[in-house]
C-alpha cells in the first residue's frame, strides 16, 4: 500500500528537526522546489484563501542533509 508522501508544515517540521519558521525560510528562499518539494492544498478551503502548505518531507530531507554537508564543508575548506 503507498503511503502519502505529502505532509503539513507541522509534521513535516517535526520529522526533519527543524522549526516551522525555518521550514517556511527554506522554501520561501528557493531551497524547496514547488511541486516536489511543497505544494499547496485548497481542499476544503474557500477562496480568498490562504492555502495550507504540503511537504514531500523524503525529499526535503535530501535537500536539508545537502545543505548542511556543503555548510560543513565550506567550514572546513576555509
Amino acid at each position: 500500500m503507498l503511503e502519502n508522501i505529502w505532509h503539513p508544515s507541522y509534521s513535516a517540521a517535526e520529522y526533519l528537526g527543524i522549526t516551522e519558521i525555518k521550514l517556511s525560510h527554506l522554501r520561501e528562499n528557493g531551497f524547496f522546489k514547488p511541486g516536489i518539494h511543497w505544494k499547496s492544498s485548497p481542499l476544503g478551503q474557500k477562496k480568498p484563501w490562504n492555502p495550507e502548505v504540503l511537504y514531500n518531507s523524503i525529499l526535503c530531507r535530501k535537500i536539508i542533509d545537502e545543505f548542511y554537508s556543503e555548510e560543513k564543508y565550506d567550514q572546513y575548506a576555509a
